[in-house]
């Protein structure tokens, strides 16, 4: 059953983003997706890209799907809070919905890589929660791969060859996830999340709170 937020609950904090990052295969966008459908506090941060869409993408759902010309555009007015080139496609984060939905307070779910990830890092470390997806084992990776039947030979190929190297990058991360099993990967993310969100520093209202509490004694 999804968790309801009022409105009193989500004015209470600043919204926190939570990325999600993982080789290809290791399981972040089936655990993205199980969070948007179970959680209604969280809201998906839709990067702009250059890549083709692949059966069952919708434009404005999946991606915002733009031509090179519209995403350089887009960097040299600053108005990507992020963006890397990714299996010679370019993909990045449009700043003003973000922003927005942290001020409204609301958290923010993101699908990316590492390279996104340190740049959100050294533009709003205090609002990020960073969490890395590692595969149980190497065979597993490419079965998964071969198995989700979305790309070709080539491309699956050339994902475990880069496997390797955006795995190097798990100490950069907030937490690690191994995801031996969905179900049970889901539930480590849910509660890193749900720590997360008690965090002292994303309770502005606990000032007024325990003064209120104080002045009944």
């Amino acid at each position: 059953m999804a968790k309801k937020y009022s409105e009193a609950t989500a004015a209470a904090r600043r919204g926190l983003m939570l990325v999600l990052s993982s080789p290809s295969g290791a399981g972040k966008t089936t655990l993205s997706r199980r969070l948007l459908d179970q959680d209604d506090g969280v809201t998906l941060s839709i990067s702009v890209t250059t890549r083709k869409m692949r059966p069952g993408e919708k434009d404005g759902r999946d991606y915002h799907f733009i031509d090179q010309q519209r995403f350089d555009s887009l960097i040299n007015k600053n108005e990507l809070l992020e963006y890397a080139e990714v299996f010679d496609n370019s993909y990045g984060t449009p700043a003003q919905a973000v922003m927005d939905a942290l001020a409204q307070g609301r958290d923010v779910l993101f699908d990316i890589d590492w390279q996104g990830t340190q740049q959100l890092r050294e533009k709003a470390r205090t609002d990020l929660v960073s969490v890395f997806v590692l595969p149980p084992s190497i065979p597993e990776l490419e079965r998964r791969l071969r198995a989700r039947a979305q790309d070709d030979y080539g491309t699956i190929d050339r994902r475990m060859a880069k496997a390797s190297d955006e795995m190097s990058h798990w100490a950069e991360y907030d937490y690690v996830v191994i995801n031996r099993d969905i179900d049970q990967a889901f539930a480590d993310v849910k509660a890193i999340l749900a720590a997360e969100r008690l965090k002292r520093e994303r309770q502005p209202g606990l000032s007024d709170f325990v003064r209120g509490l104080q002045a009944k004694l």
